[in-house]
């Protein structure tokens, strides 16, 4: 998301960090790159303008003691960007135990329903008993769509398929709401905000009393997102916004900087298709990714909850000593539930210059050897994943796996050559910076030994 803005932001400073003097030519240029840069990220011409304005005036007249120059630039246009964003990051107060009730709307295709379900599945994973209840009754299928997301991923749905009325709906469920520490709400859509939907939400609203009412809508929309955000926050006193679809538009800029503007703070923004992809918005951890500088808390945080039982179990056993091929096909199905991995090194510090360097074909294709190894351990029995000499000792049993998922030979033993490099280190109680990198290499993203060594050294991975 954002490459281009990410991009332009990173040479501006690079350009003022490089620079001998800073003189009225340097910051003519920077602030010219800065605005081509936020006009493309569809911000507001006439804010582009005010930030402009506002830095030359500062980076040329002011002074402060102690600070060099360039420095004060580089604090100015870090202090400003994260002012459009929305400054401090804004959170739900959502507890368990406290029965509490979010109540989402929105317009027509701004993926309002699968955000439901995402809202479910990411408090569900921090510990909260969730329920959805679907109170659309205008969009064909709303209700099944609901259904089905919840089969996939054990969520408890309350629907009814016959009923029209979503105040009858609503009085029909309300009883086995107070079961769940936490009630998502999806509502009906229309084309825009008219009458009909007004009145229909505020009746819903006074019905259902929820604790926050929450706008959806897809980045896409760019500067039209501070109209929706104003006249959603009119008419219904929302509480703040969801953006969705923030991975594959460059409008993105519009929508967040017009909330801001509206005094509507973004909660979430979704970045994906998937489940888990919905992450809290927080506007420094944002700008940092856009600088290049990572995110390791969310990081940390989509790790954790990718198979938060399943982490503490392999701590354990990695603290005996024990590692086995089950292990790893468990690490290899939460490194799944993460993300792929473009998106995580997009949150790793530094590893933004590294993708740049690697690209992306030989990111995806490392990826698609973490999937051809998933389906290999799948081929093994279960004598075979507690004791994997056995396929090596044995070529029929090589043959077998090899065909029953889709691999060849060679990819099999170089799984099974990985293995034995990770089992080796976690027995010997090294961490990876300790590894042969020659033979890391051969398996790895194709990165130079010097560039795997400082990896390793900032990041412990065993």
């Amino acid at each position: 998301m954002f490459e281009k803005l990410s991009s332009a932001i990173k040479k501006v400073t690079n350009k003022i960090a490089s620079a001998i003097f800073v003189d009225k030519k340097l910051i003519d240029e920077i602030l010219k790159d800065l605005q081509r840069a936020l006009i493309e990220a569809d911000v507001n011409v006439k804010l582009v303008k005010q930030i402009s304005d506002e830095l030359r005036e500062k980076a040329i007249d002011e002074k402060i003691k102690g600070i060099e120059k360039k420095e004060q630039i580089i604090k100015l246009l870090h202090d400003r960007l994260l002012e459009i964003l929305g400054g401090k990051q804004q959170e739900l107060k959502i507890a368990k135990g406290k029965k509490q009730k979010i109540m989402l709307l929105g317009l027509y295709g701004a993926g309002k329903t699968t955000t439901t379900a995402k809202l479910a599945n990411f408090y569900g994973k921090r510990g909260l008993k969730c329920c959805i209840l679907g109170l659309d009754v205008h969009r064909p299928a709303a209700r099944e769509q609901l259904e089905q997301l919840g089969k996939q991923h054990s969520i408890k749905v309350f629907i009814n398929k016959e009923e029209k009325s979503p105040e009858k709906i609503y009085k029909e469920f309300k009883q086995e709401l107070e079961d769940y520490d936490l009630a998502i709400i999806d509502t009906a859509g229309r084309h825009s905000l008219d009458k009909d939907l007004i009145n229909e939400i505020k009746s819903l609203g006074k019905l259902a009393k929820p604790d926050y009412i929450i706008l959806v809508m897809p980045a896409d929309i760019g500067q039209a997102a501070k109209k929706q955000a104003e006249e959603f926050q009119s008419a219904l006193k929302i509480n703040g916004v969801i953006i969705t679809r923030m991975d594959s538009t460059a409008k993105a800029g519009g929508a967040l900087t017009a909330c801001n503007e509206t005094k509507a703070p973004v909660f979430f923004i979704t970045t994906g298709e998937h489940i888990q992809d919905i992450e809290t918005f927080n506007p420094e951890s944002f700008l940092s990714r856009l600088l290049g500088m990572g995110d390791l808390a969310a990081l940390l945080e989509k790790v954790q909850l990718a198979s938060p039982e399943h982490q503490e179990k392999i701590q354990a056993r990695l603290k005996e000593g024990k590692f086995n091929m089950l292990d790893l096909y468990e690490q290899l199905k939460s490194m799944e539930g993460v993300g792929s991995f473009s998106k995580i090194m997009d949150l790793i510090p530094g590893f933004g210059k590294i993708k740049e360097k690697v690209g992306d074909s030989n990111i995806d294709s490392q990826q698609a050897n973490l999937k051809k190894w998933k389906a290999a351990i799948d081929s093994m029995t279960p004598e075979e994943r507690e004791s994997p000499e056995l396929i090596e000792k044995q070529t029929a049993r090589l043959g077998r796996i090899a065909k029953g998922s889709g691999n060849t030979t060679s990819s099999i033993r170089e799984l099974i050559s990985q293995y034995n490099l990770i089992k080796s280190f976690v027995k010997s109680g090294k961490s990876l910076e300790d590894m042969d990198i020659n033979k890391l290499q051969k398996g790895g993203l194709g990165l130079s030994q010097k560039k795997l060594r400082k990896m390793a050294k900032k990041f412990r991975m065993i």
